[in-house]
């Protein structure tokens, strides 16, 4: 006998299958869910923050970001990282010299671009890292947003989405001193 919410098609597979088999379907169907929520979230959830203007600090910061991401992949972690520019950090999404800006090029940046360019967007590339930029920071001096490198999304505002990153989604922060 149909059960009135049963469809008929439902009706059918009851009266044709094992009692055993249903409970074991039933068993995975209800496991499922839990485990494709944990699957689609990465263990390791990091933010570096970048609002400073020194090239050499900029190195070090991609130079720990390759070290924890080489560091997950060997462990087979997933993991999901993520760079928040705000202010001086512009001057590392741009090859643009942003003259007369509080953020232009200077003497140290300009010898170093191309290396640290290269090496951000190998992070991107091979390993997945996210760049978010303030678009408060990138409107203050009027970047147009075609003067990003790519892989850079607009983000609000920076320290705000560095605070959902870690109240909302559990990201670690870092910043290198």
């Amino acid at each position: 006998m149909s059960h009135p919410t049963q469809s008929p098609a439902t009706a059918r597979l009851r009266a044709t299958t094992p009692a055993w088999l249903l409970l074991g379907l039933l068993a995975v169907t209800l496991a499922l869910p839990a485990w494709q929520a944990h699957a689609a979230e990465p263990e390791a959830r990091v933010v570096y923050h970048a609002d400073f203007a020194d090239p050499r600090r900029f190195s070090a910061m991609l130079t720990s970001i390759n070290n924890m991401v080489v560091h997950y992949e060997n462990q087979l972690t997933d993991h999901d990282i993520r760079i928040v520019f705000v202010a001086h950090g512009i001057r590392f999404l741009t090859d643009a010299p942003m003259t007369g800006t509080p953020f232009a090029e200077d003497e140290a940046l300009a010898a170093q671009r191309e290396n640290l360019k290269g090496r951000l967007g190998s992070l991107v590339a091979v390993h997945g890292v996210r760049l978010e930029l303030c678009d408060i920071t990138r409107g203050s001096v009027n970047l147009d947003r075609d003067a990003l490198h790519e892989g850079v999304t607009l983000v609000p505002s920076g320290v705000v989405r560095i605070a959902e990153l870690q109240n909302r989604e559990g990201f670690a922060y870092i910043k290198i001193e």
